[in-house]
């Protein structure tokens, strides 16, 4: 008698996995600055400068927040993590954007992306993906500060979805003589505090109460949390290893779509 070995999904009445769930996804925080990836199964594999290489010199084709150069920021993905996914894998891809003029970055990005052949593509919101990334109590207001290298903002989440946002284009790479920490910190103060004025609810209150999460490269200048501590008058907390809050955050979400109970993706875009 010849013995027939039956799929595993046979046996278990499941189909198998599509090959972009067995082999998970990818994670992008792509700042002015820095690039970083998280892959599913591997963690996080790349910290890099933004930069990509057409000709003879540099081009940055990520700036303030928007992505000035699709294709060259296509390029970058494509020199960074093209070598790095199975040949034949469709990964689901979670890319992290800024909460103001985010849907514009969110339509370049997904065309960059399309270079890593994914099935889907996520956005959410940086806000959200610092407080995800942090482990942060989600069910009560909740201010986030983001000090990036050429952007910075502070957003109000309600619930884990924004309610109120500023932002200016400043940051730690700005920083020179001319320029100290104390600019950045007096710029957050007055965005704050415009924020509270013009909140007819007591959400923004209790939020500042509970004390700003701080996330970003420029949360680890203790010169500039301390000024902004002594400003609002409110408790100030860094998030732990805050450079790279945002790219965990965004891993946390992919993990939440592998484990998905249909085993099927959720809606495509998450940045609400």
């Amino acid at each position: 008698m010849t013995a027939v070995r039956r799929p595993r999904a046979a046996l278990t009445g499941r189909r198998p996995w599509p090959l972009h769930r067995r082999y998970g996804g990818v994670a992008l925080d792509m700042g002015s600055a820095r690039t970083r990836a998280w892959v599913a199964g591997r963690g996080m594999i790349l910290d890099v400068p933004t930069v990509t290489f057409p000709g003879a010199g540099a081009v940055y084709p990520i700036q303030r927040g928007s992505i000035v150069d699709t294709q060259g920021t296509a390029r970058m993905l494509d020199r960074l993590l093209g070598h790095r996914l199975p040949r034949f894998a469709r990964p689901v891809i979670v890319v992290t954007a800024p909460v103001l003029d985010g849907f514009a970055y969110r339509n370049e990005a997904r065309t960059a992306v399309e270079v890593l052949r994914p099935s889907s593509v996520l956005t959410v919101p940086s806000a959200r993906a610092v407080a995800l990334g942090s482990g942060a109590d989600m069910a009560r207001p909740l201010l986030v500060m983001d000090i990036g290298a050429h952007l910075t903002e502070v957003v109000l989440l309600v619930d884990g979805a924004v309610f109120d946002a500023r932002r200016t284009a400043l940051g730690t790479g700005d920083l020179d003589a001319a320029t100290p920490p104390a600019r950045i910190g007096e710029a957050l103060a007055d965005m704050t505090t415009s924020m509270l004025r013009q909140d007819r609810t007591s959400l923004a209150v209790d939020a500042l109460g509970r004390g700003p999460l701080l996330a970003g490269g420029g949360a680890l200048r203790p010169e500039l949390t301390c000024r902004l501590a002594d400003r609002l008058h409110a408790p100030v907390r860094a998030v732990p290893a805050p450079h790279t809050a945002a790219v965990r955050g965004a891993a946390k979400l992919l993990e939440s779509v592998h484990s998905h109970p249909t085993g099927t993706d959720p809606p495509d875009d998450t940045a609400h």
